[in-house]
């Protein structure tokens, strides 16, 4: 469902900000969208791996931060020359564009789990305990 939405917002914004046919741009989302599941898979194999051998357990803020910027510098350099190439634009407009994503998805994230957390409820490791 997240990325389904996603891709239906994505696209026709893409298509309205760089003047190109709803069809290309909709396709577009949906390479972007596979391109950053792919990377989000790789991405925290890795992480994780380097994270296990590590002497000090646990997720501090300074890990989730270098996690969080691993993650998107990557996708960053990943989706920047895809962006580049299908909508013709300058690596320079794609880095900007990108930005864009990154803030519409900051937000979309939000609104979407805490939607869907209202929906089907609180996962069993978030949800209030009774008497503690």
């Amino acid at each position: 469902m997240y990325e389904a939405f996603a891709i239906a917002f994505v696209g026709p914004v893409l298509s309205f900000a760089f003047d190109k046919p709803p069809s290309s741009t909709l396709a577009l989302a949906v390479v972007l969208s596979t391109i950053a599941l792919t990377w989000n898979y790789v991405f925290n194999t890795f992480f994780e791996r380097w994270e296990s051998r590590q002497s000090v357990k646990g997720r501090s803020f300074a890990r989730r931060l270098a996690h969080g910027i691993g993650f998107e510098g990557g996708l960053t350099v990943l989706l920047i020359p895809v962006m580049s190439l299908w909508l013709e634009i300058s690596p320079l407009k794609a880095f900007v564009a990108n930005l864009g994503l990154l803030a519409f998805f900051f937000v979309y994230a939000i609104a979407f789990t805490w939607a869907f957390d209202r929906l089907f409820g609180l996962p069993a490791s978030a949800a209030k305990r009774h008497g503690v």
